[in-house]
């Protein structure tokens, strides 16, 4: 089964096979660290109710010297939390996106043999600009991950990010 993405300007949804066990897997959801290395870090509670806070260092993404877009500077260091809304370790995390103003995240890991599936699904999003936005960002982070857990190298985050947008943008324009 092949990688796919599926937009709508109320739903994202990402399927991703991962080269890695679950239980490898699952840390990169809940560990602050190595959230960081694909997405954002921040400390976790890891339990309905709990925190999972977010710190915004998206330059921390790239392994070689890339500068943010100035769209995007504004955001470093910028740190918040979500609230965890459901957790079912090492199968399931669903989280709130600006305290539920633009909708809930939920990311599903199913063991394929010794590989995993990601099924990350944003439900509730506030419109195409949302769609458009969070699609190019779940997409470029997607890879970041898949690259880290095979233990490859990011050279340019944000020329994944910029590819992710428009691949985002043309999928809505559809």
């Amino acid at each position: 089964m092949a990688d796919s993405d599926s937009f709508t300007p109320q739903q994202l949804r990402f399927e991703r096979l991962l080269d890695a066990p679950i239980d490898t897997v699952w840390p990169y959801l809940i560990d602050e660290k190595l959230r960081a290395r694909w997405f954002m870090g921040g400390p976790t509670e890891p339990r309905v109710g709990g925190k999972l806070g977010l710190t915004f260092d998206h330059g921390a993404l790239s392994d070689g010297d890339v500068p943010t877009p100035e769209k995007y500077a504004k955001n470093v260091g910028k740190s918040w939390h979500e609230t965890i809304t459901r957790i079912e370790p090492p199968h399931l995390l669903a989280f709130t996106w600006d305290n539920g103003a633009a909708g809930e995240v939920t990311i599903e890991l199913t063991p394929q043999g010794d590989r995993t599936r990601l099924v990350l699904t944003h439900t509730g999003l506030r419109g195409a600009d949302d769609a458009r936005n969070f699609g190019g960002g779940w997409s470029s982070h997607l890879a970041v991950l898949q690259t880290r857990i095979a233990g490859g190298k990011v050279a340019d985050f944000w020329d994944l990010h910029r590819q992710a947008e428009a691949k985002a943008a043309a999928a809505l324009a559809q």
